[in-house]
């Protein structure tokens, strides 16, 4: 009876593998195909496996590590951003957005201003890539869309997902998501 507790609590302190349920606190270096570093995370951040906060290919290649653990992965575009889309370049009247607007800003689809043109997309964040005096330019891609990345990660924790992250399929922070607010210019 006193080996089965000491072996119960033993099991308890055993370290807990990854699995498509579970949460994992990340470091990582991503680069572009020619090895330029794009972004660079040193203080770990927590993702839900079996959400939305990751890249299927990484969810896929996290699967029964361990904290400690190290991966290289690459990445192409269909697995990582998509394709750059052309059609989601749109030009719209620079008189429409208000004076402070300015490159790099991020503007979620449906708070454009109601006169821009009804081709734009309301379930897209477009970035301002381009002010001009007559015309403003919004991209709907993302700013990774269309590269082939490479990505070094970390695992720094894992852990039990809280039922809220399990109801919400996120840990509030997903991979690569483009910020919602102007002037945040972050990736992760």
């Amino acid at each position: 009876m006193a080996f089965s507790k000491r072996f119960s609590k033993l099991r308890q302190f055993r370290p807990m593998n990854i699995t498509p349920d579970c949460v994992v606190a990340l470091t990582w270096v991503l680069k572009d195909a020619q090895g330029q570093i794009l972004d660079e995370l040193d203080d770990p951040v927590e993702f839900y496996l079996g959400g939305h906060d990751l890249l299927d290919k990484i969810q896929l290649a996290l699967q029964d590590h361990l904290v400690g653990d190290q991966l290289d992965l690459h990445l192409e575009p269909e697995e990582a951003f998509g394709d750059f889309n052309e059609e989601l370049i749109f030009l719209e009247p620079r008189h429409l957005f208000p004076a402070e607007l300015e490159e790099g800003m991020t503007i979620e689809g449906h708070a454009l201003p109601p006169a821009c043109s009804p081709d734009v997309p309301k379930d897209v964040i477009y970035t301002v890539t381009d002010i001009y005096p007559e015309h403003v330019v919004i991209d709907g891609n993302h700013p990774l869309s269309g590269m082939a990345l490479r990505i070094s990660l970390t695992i720094k924790g894992v852990r039990a997902p809280t039922q809220q992250e399990k109801t919400h399929g996120t840990c509030g922070s997903g991979f690569f998501t483009l910020p919602s607010l102007p002037g945040n210019d972050t990736l992760h």
